[in-house]
């Protein structure tokens, strides 16, 4: 998409969804104010994909049958996760300062670390090293199928939030639905030097010369 292609080429890192409830929205729910912070340029949104039966997916399957011991059926496609260590610290960083410039109490790291022990296991260990650095924000973390429950039992626990790429895309859409739906939730995509700024419902374009 236009919106993943210009967060790659310039560099926009964090995506920002701030989920805060206004009067006069109908919400099941009272007094949510959630910051998700979202890594934007990493995880298995980067597109590294391999399609079912192609010389590549073929190769890369006996390539882990070779190093891993591990089978693979021979009709899978795969997809590649990719996080690093470089950008775990800068987006766990951002959602520290951020907590710290806007007076926020709390960051939250979501994870699933106990099953992705390399790549969400590198995330959450940055995490809390770089937690270290802030002893007036307090941390925690918590795995990303219990974050889904807890928020929609008890919201108000969260302050700021922080996941990668993929978790934090579902988990800030389930936020927005505590606040009334995408049609109310900001999203900012943000890098050292830029920043873009969008609706998060996007723009439609089945609607396009429909005049509606």
């Amino acid at each position: 998409s236009v919106n993943v292609a210009l967060r790659k080429s310039l560099d926009l890192y964090a995506c920002v969804r701030p989920c805060k409830l206004y009067p006069g929205v109908l919400s099941p729910y009272k007094d949510v104010d959630i910051v998700i912070i979202r890594e934007n340029t990493e995880d298995l949104y980067i597109g590294i994909e391999f399609e079912k039966g192609t010389p590549e997916a073929t190769e890369l399957i006996k390539l882990i049958a070779e190093t891993k011991g591990d089978t693979v059926r021979t009709d899978s496609s795969l997809s590649i996760k990719m996080i690093s260590e470089t950008g775990s610290r800068r987006i766990v960083k951002f959602a520290f300062e951020y907590a710290r410039a806007y007076q926020r109490k709390k960051v939250t790291a979501i994870h699933k670390a106990n099953i992705l022990k390399f790549s969400d296991g590198l995330f959450l260990a940055v995490a809390r090293e770089v937690a270290k650095e802030y002893p007036d924000i307090e941390f925690e973390d918590r795995l990303v199928d219990n974050m889904t429950m807890q928020l929609v039992k008890r919201p108000r626990q969260f302050d700021v939030v922080v996941a990668p790429n993929l978790y934090g895309d579902i988990v800030s859409d389930l936020c927005a639905g505590l606040v009334g739906g995408l049609g109310v939730a900001p999203g900012a995509n943000i890098g050292d030097e830029l920043a873009v700024f969008e609706p998060t419902h996007g723009s439609a374009p089945k609607y396009t010369g429909q005049n509606k």
